[in-house]
């Protein structure tokens, strides 16, 4: 009883109800909230607060931004289903998320407008913190030395997931939204000759593959620039066969707050915990978790691995 009477005051106000239909879409900031809402930041913190207090939402600091999320699903879920029976007409709610899709697809447009303009730079740009080759030999040796198979490079940028795995790979593909990047990666695959990779213009969240399509996908200092994290990793995860491997090389948490707008990051790196969670929402298994400290910030490396047996291990048996 006393959760439900938690719940139900916390529910007692207009604005509430308007950021808890929000949070069913993604994890948002609190600036991103206030967006939308119209409202200033501490009026809408405050409301957070009231949420987080009664289960129903979760905060988490990052820098000087706060991302909130939803809470427990025991909590969450019957208070969601609720108010799907009881809202027969979306009224404010679908006008949200329009507000909330312009103020997304804006800043997805200044960030693109960025990658086009430092496509040139760009592998310079990976390698400000620590040695790239470091990180490049700590992805080979988790993938260990067996044939690919059928390799994704997700946000390829100028193609140097391609360049250094391909070789090993039946098939590679390479994503990215970039034309200026993949213009050059283009030109560095021509130059290696690699004849079974294969690049395609397309969105993290709306790959140009089927389900099970994918033996090894690579999300490579990519991560950090997507505003939707966790269903980036959804995706990826879409496309893998049964026994398939993810692999996210990224940064670990830190605070410089200045990568947001100097290099366009939106994300100030990820704990091992976020990314336990969205590999388990995608249904995949934490396989091996690696830490290469140094530079001025620490790159991690997650391997996550899909339920089920790989082809290649199905034949063997």
């Amino acid at each position: 009883m006393t959760n439900a009477l938690e719940t139900f005051r916390a529910l007692a106000d207009s604005s509430r109800l308007r950021i808890l239909q929000l949070l069913r879409t993604m994890e948002l900031s609190v600036g991103e909230l206030a967006l939308v809402l119209g409202q200033s930041q501490p009026r809408v913190s405050r409301h957070v607060k009231i949420l987080c207090d009664a289960g129903l939402a979760e905060r988490r600091k990052e820098g000087s931004w706060v991302f909130v999320a939803l809470g427990a699903a025991r909590l969450v879920a019957p208070v969601l289903a609720a108010i799907d029976a009881w809202d027969e007409d979306a009224g404010e709610g679908a006008t949200d998320a329009a507000r909330l899709a312009a103020v997304r697809a804006d800043r997805a447009a200044s960030a693109l407008q960025w990658f086009e303009a430092n496509a040139g730079e760009w592998d310079a740009i990976r390698s400000l913190h620590i040695a790239e080759s470091d990180v490049e030999r700590a992805m080979q040796a988790m993938l260990g030395d067996a044939p690919l198979g059928r390799l994704v490079d997700i946000g390829t940028g100028t193609g140097r997931m391609i360049e250094l795995f391909a070789p090993r790979a039946r098939t590679a593909l390479g994503i990215d939204r970039s034309s200026e990047m993949l213009r050059l990666a283009r030109a560095k695959i021509g130059e290696q000759g690699l004849g079974n990779a294969e690049l395609r213009q397309a969105d993290l969240y709306s790959l140009p593959l089927g389900d099970g399509a994918a033996d090894v996908a690579i999300v490579h200092h990519v991560l950090h620039y997507a505003q939707q994290p966790g269903a980036a990793i959804v995706e990826a995860a879409r496309v893998l066969a049964p026994g398939g491997r993810l692999l996210i090389a990224d940064f670990a948490p830190h605070d410089r707050e200045e990568l947001r707008s100097r290099d366009a990051h939106t994300r100030l790196g990820f704990s091992d915990g976020q990314i336990a969670g969205w590999f388990e929402a995608a249904g995949l298994d934490v396989a091996q978790v690696e830490t290469l400290e140094g530079g001025e910030l620490t790159v991690k490396i997650w391997l996550g691995r899909k339920a089920g047996a790989a082809l290649h291990e199905v034949k063997a048996a």
